[in-house]
């Protein structure tokens, strides 16, 4: 499986550092992934018995609606309205800016909102301001793949595994359900290498140091409770002090510090264990 939309921060390209320090015997593990985003890692190594949970309501909606009604969900993509044009775009954008009439929208239309705004705007950037509204423009791409339908099958038959749960809300209500032996892989939102880098807004309210204090403490109460975890996170100095106590490994990643495509920079970041 691929993931079936972009996301901030993705782990697509960075899957096999991530798969090298997995632990060899991780099929024998329950596994966790509180902040899922797009999912590379999980639908890409598609445990068997695996709790899945992100704070952002759309993709958790977009996540059930595959799960439970793949085919509707398909249907409702190939409506006329979910046309590559910049007034079709901008229709199904600004449905969120009318709060009554966007409550109404059963949450298959909710879904292929989201999958279709992903696919066409700006660089597949979900972002909302601080009314929670989604403000990325347009993407004006000439033949974007709105609509993957295999891709969405296959997901749709892992989601409705027997021991495949999803949950929605704060990692830390997901986490708390992890006991010993299993396994937690974290993506947190990174802490910014500059005062300008930083981008958390794929929800509003955002992420700061104290959440990422509140994540490492969480991560101590993991290892007490003999559960094994992995976290992706920036090489901050922030992360390096908070995580000193652990095992990090530090991996080249290309990442975008503007929009154009030769803006593109390898930097550092960290894969951090406690194993």
């Amino acid at each position: 499986m691929e993931p079936v939309i972009k996301w901030a921060g993705g782990k697509r390209k960075l899957l096999p550092h991530i798969i090298e320090h997995l632990p060899n015997d991780l099929q024998n593990r329950r596994f966790f992934e509180p902040f899922v985003g797009g999912g590379a890692v999980v639908f890409g190594l598609h445990p068997e018995n695996a709790v899945i949970n992100d704070f952002n309501k759309e993709l958790y909606n977009l996540y059930m609606v595959i799960k439970r009604y793949p085919n509707a969900l398909m249907r409702e993509l190939k409506k006329p309205i979910y046309a590559n044009t910049e007034e079709a775009f901008y229709a199904i954008r600004d449905l969120d800016r009318d709060a009554v009439a966007f409550r109404r929208l059963r949450p298959i239309q909710k879904a292929a909102r989201t999958l279709y705004l992903n696919h066409t705007c700006f660089n597949g950037l979900f972002r909302v301001n601080a009314k929670g509204l989604f403000n990325t423009p347009f993407g004006k791409y000439v033949n974007p793949k709105i609509l993957d339908e295999d891709n969405i099958i296959a997901m749709s038959r892992y989601l409705r595994g027997e021991n495949i749960t999803l949950m929605h809300g704060d990692y830390q209500r997901v986490l708390d359900m992890a006991e010993v032996g299993d396994f937690v892989y974290m993506d947190p939102p990174y802490a910014p290498l500059t005062a300008t880098s930083s981008f958390t807004s794929y929800i509003a309210g955002g992420w700061d140091d104290v959440e990422q204090v509140r994540l490492k403490e969480t991560c101590d109460e993991l290892t007490a409770r003999g559960v094994l975890w992995m976290q992706s996170n920036s090489s901050a100095p922030l992360i390096t002090e908070l995580y000193q106590g652990y095992n990090i490994h530090p991996i080249e990643a290309r990442r975008a510090v503007g929009a154009r495509a030769e803006s593109r920079i390898m930097v550092t970041e960290y894969i951090i264990t406690n194993y």
